[in-house]
């Protein structure tokens, strides 16, 4: 059994077994220094290598070190080192200003989903206790400075909202004005075992579970990609994942600084711009979700490219088709397309079939563990710790089944291995919908949808879904003489501000829901009836 002892750094008491610290320190995964140390670095040898490019924005190194030291010198004259600056932006360029600079202030980047609602918003907010919050004026014609106008009226202790991209309303503070408050101001000494990043998963339990990552864990996983992915300085990423996710966080702020890269951000997916940029801009790495991969490929054979450049296509995420890894393996003849496994408490947990093109693995299983010691633990349960998994979750509370007795993190999932180390993700223990990359936790819409006037029992399951990897179905008994739809429950829903991806897409009524002897709903019953 393992020693997990709780360590605070600053606000945060986060996990700490010194065994397993000093051998990430030993081997290299950690280092004695940060991505703010990093940024000066890449300020004063390469001031003009550009790191991140959107649309007709490039930043160059110089340009990001000043923009985000203005920023950290703003938030440290408001806010103490430790505070939580949370971001609810598209892949827009002023986020890496506003990562970084919380980065160089010492504080903790707290990204948030554009795509969340006032629900979520108001419990994500509270539960980080975010001084800040950046977000768009407007963004798909949404209005988010009213939606935070709300939001902040109900919070006990309200974030400074700043505004991008235009007007703020009263109360609210735009980000050029924020920019603009120059003021000579040290910046701290940074711990490289300090939190650096809380980002929220959904968990199965409904609420949201905030994960911290320090500035190792993440220097770990980055360290850990450059050593199989086929990244090389110069390399260009393509960023289409939401920078709210780990995914598209590290490959747009990361690893422009600790792998030489070039992070080319796309505020919207379309597959057929991205393969216009592919082929423009050279792009050599891309990662995404099942439908990231399957919109690409489409694309590109309607415009007949090959896209030549591309070297690697990393695809993760439920419900990969076998059958489109090989199709686009097939198709984009130079690029190594591979599946890999993971999750945000132990990012990138197997890192694919990577060593060549075409190995049947890299269609056939989720790949080889890379840094992270993963086994299978009770019923073949899938466990993983490594030198990139989180310190912990926000809430200690919520690490008490989360961790086996020697401190590896269960993940939920089945797995098995083949002779060859391979793993293969083969069931799921968890009750999580994984939709378009985005993770739908039932029971938190099935709390709310209880209360619907039409629902006597209900329960949401997740069916394969060949364009999303899952889609959620409403299972309802429903009351006397009752037949709600669709748009019932997206009507009842919007009426809490919930996210519209987490709405279920269709629905089976019912007169029972199957259920053991201690009355649980047998979900893997319904799933299997469903699925035929």
């Amino acid at each position: 059994m393992t020693a997990i002892n709780r360590l605070q750094k600053g606000r945060y008491a986060i996990r700490w077994d010194a065994d397993t610290a000093a051998r990430a320190y030993a081997d290299g995964h950690w280092v004695n220094a940060t991505l703010a140390d990093a940024l000066a670095e890449a300020a004063r040898d390469t001031p003009n290598r550009v790191l991140v490019v959107e649309g007709e924005v490039a930043l160059t190194a110089a340009d990001l070190y000043a923009q985000a030291g203005r920023l950290a010198g703003a938030l440290l004259r408001r806010f103490e080192v430790g505070s939580t600056v949370s971001f609810m932006l598209p892949n827009w360029h002023e986020a890496a200003v506003i990562y970084l600079g919380a980065t160089m202030a010492g504080m903790v980047a707290n990204p948030i989903l554009p795509s969340l609602r006032d629900h979520d918003l108001r419990f994500l907010l509270a539960d980080a206790e975010a001084r800040a919050v950046f977000i768009p004026a407007t963004f798909r014609r949404f209005d988010y400075a009213a939606m935070l106008a709300r939001v902040s009226a109900e919070l006990v202790a309200p974030p400074m909202t700043v505004v991008l991209r235009g007007e703020a309303l009263a109360g609210q503070t735009a980000f050029a004005d924020l920019m603009t408050d120059v003021c000579e101001t040290a910046l701290p000494l940074l711990d490289p075992d300090a939190v650096r990043m809380l980002m929220h998963t959904s968990g199965t339990t409904g609420r949201p579970k905030g994960v911290l990552h320090t500035h190792n864990s993440i220097h770990a996983l980055i360290r850990q990609i450059g050593a199989h992915w086929h990244v090389a300085a110069g390399g260009r990423f393509l960023v289409p994942s939401p920078i709210s996710h780990i995914g598209g966080s590290i490959y747009a702020f990361e690893m422009p600084l600790l792998l030489g890269t070039t992070a080319v951000l796309m505020e919207s997916w379309d597959a057929a711009e991205a393969v216009r940029i592919i082929d423009a801009k050279g792009i050599t790495h891309m990662a995404g979700a099942t439908p990231f991969l399957q919109g690409l490929l489409d694309a590109a054979r309607v415009a007949n490219t090959r896209l030549p450049s591309l070297k690697v296509f990393i695809c993760g995420g439920a419900s990969v088709p076998p059958a489109l890894i090989r199709e686009a393996s097939d198709w984009f003849e130079h690029a190594i397309v591979s599946r890999v496994y993971g999750s945000t408490e132990v990012p990138v947990t197997t890192v694919g079939a990577m060593a060549k093109r075409g190995l049947p693995q890299a269609t056939d299983s989720d790949g080889r563990p890379g840094i992270a010691d993963v086994r299978l633990g009770t019923g073949d349960e899938i466990v993983a710790k490594g030198p990139q998994m989180m310190a912990g979750y926000l809430n200690p509370d919520d690490e008490e089944s989360a961790f086996d007795a020697n401190g590896y993190y269960r993940t939920g999932d089945q797995g098995a291995f083949d002779g060859e180390g391979y793993l293969s993700v083969t069931g799921r223990i968890k009750d999580l919908i994984i939709r378009n990359g985005e993770n739908i936790a039932p029971k938190e819409i099935e709390d709310l949808l209880t209360g619907h006037p039409m629902v006597a029992e209900i329960a949401i399951v997740g069916l394969p879904d060949p364009k999303t990897g899952e889609r959620a179905c409403a299972v309802i008994v429903p009351t006397a003489g009752a037949a709600p739809s669709v748009a019932d429950l997206a009507a009842f829903l919007s009426t809490f501000g919930v996210a519209k991806f987490k709405y279920p897409e269709s629905i089976a009524l019912r007169d029972a829901l199957p259920k053991n002897d201690a009355g649980k709903v047998l979900k893997h019953v319904l799933r299997a009836e469903l699925s035929q």
